[in-house]
This record gives structure tokens, sequence and C-alpha cells, in this order.
């Protein structure tokens, strides 16, 4: 059972892992490099003017770091498999209650995961491009790590308990977002606000994707016979 559950999270977490790089490169990676030119100046954004940026650096290119873009998906790898040892673990103990995890369960697993991860601490800290003015860093991992378990336990509550227990784990997914993620008083911003805004929501519909992915070949692998 433990090398199964071990094999599964491996060839999942690979999986998803190169599928999560290879979007991030076509779809965040780009954005991400453009604000880092707002971030150091080569790029200045003139609020209300009208007028397009003006760059000193030309266009973006992607070919000129491949260090930095094997370290990411290095992160990558290790990330989804972290979380498909997570969530193999979870199908065991599902499966243990009579809960058979086939592909397509293992699908809704994965957009629940990123639900639970990715989409509740984004309600109160969203994605962020570089050089954006935040609120103490360990207040916002603290709220980001309680916000996400709160979310994991609230949806556990849902899909798994009678009706009391569902309301229990609908509050909980609720109570974080109650109680408000740290914020400044004021408002920075050295890029665009469009730039930020698609950084944000290309950063949440790789993250969806990449979820996806996870669920759907860690329940393939998982309800393959041991062998």
């Amino acid at each position: 059972m433990t090398k199964h559950l071990v094999s599964s999270a491996i060839f999942a977490g690979l999986v998803a892992g190169l599928c999560a790089a290879l979007l991030q490169l076509l779809f965040t990676t780009p954005l991400l490099l453009e604000g880092e030119l707002f971030e150091t100046g080569a790029r200045i954004h003139f609020a209300g003017s009208g007028a397009a940026p003006q760059s000193e650096a030309g266009g973006v290119s992607l070919a000129g770091q491949p260090m930095r873009h094997m370290l990411t998906a290095t992160m990558d790898l290790v990330t989804y498999t972290g979380f498909a040892l997570l969530m193999v673990a979870g199908f065991a103990l599902a499966e243990r209650r009579g809960i058979r995890v086939t592909p397509r369960a293992g699908l809704v697993w994965g957009l629940a995961g990123f639900l639970a991860i990715q989409l509740a601490p984004a309600v109160g800290l969203p994605p962020e491009l570089p050089g954006t003015t935040a609120a103490d860093l360990v207040a916002r991992q603290f709220w980001w790590a309680a916000t996400a378990a709160a979310s994991v336990a609230g949806l556990a509550l849902i899909a798994f308990g009678d009706l009391p227990k569902g309301l229990i784990g609908a509050a909980l997914i609720l109570l974080p977002q109650m109680v408000g993620a740290p914020h400044l008083n004021t408002y920075f911003g050295i890029a665009p606000p469009e730039l930020s805004a698609q950084f944000a929501t290309a950063s949440l519909g790789v993250a969806a994707a990449s979820w996806a992915i996870l669920g759907l070949v860690a329940a393939y692998f998982w309800s393959r016979p041991a062998q």
C-alpha cells in the first residue's frame, strides 16, 4: 500500500509539475518579466495619461534566463509532488471509508485542492507582480496558511459529513475571509493595474489547470492495481 501510494504521488507530481511549468512559461512568466521592468524602472507607468508605457529595454524575452526557468520548473515538480502525496493519502483514507476514487473523482479532488490552496487564499491575497508593496510578510504567510488549512478542513466536512458538519465546513471556509487578510491602509503600485489584474487571472488559471491535471493523473495511477 505504501509503495503504491508513493509511486502514484510521484508520477502524478511529475506530470502536473511539468504541465504547470509549461503553462507558467507560456502565460505567467512573460507578465512576470514585464512586471520586473516596472520594478527596476526600465519601464514607467504614467497613471491616467493614456499613453503606452515607455521602455528602454525593448520587449520581454523568455530566452535569456534558462537557469531561472529550470529553477522554476524544479520548484513546480517538488511542490506538486508534495501536493500529490497529500492528495493520494486522502484517497487512501477515503477508500477506507468505502469511497472509490476514480479518475473522474480525482478531477473533482484536484479542483477542490485548487479551491482550498489557491483560490480561497487569493480572495484576500491575490497573486502579485514583483515590486508590489504589501503588508508584513509574516502576517500574510500566517493568514494564507490558516486560510488554506481552514478551506481544506471545510471542504472535507462538506464532502464527507452530514448536513450539520457541512454547515460547519462552510463556516470554516468563510471565517478567514470574514477576519480579512492583512493589508496596508493605502495603495501603492509601480506597474499598470491592468498588468497586475492580468497576472493574477493568468496565475489562477494556470493553477486551476495544474490542480485538475494533478487530481486526474493521481487518481488514474491510484486506481490501477498495485504491482
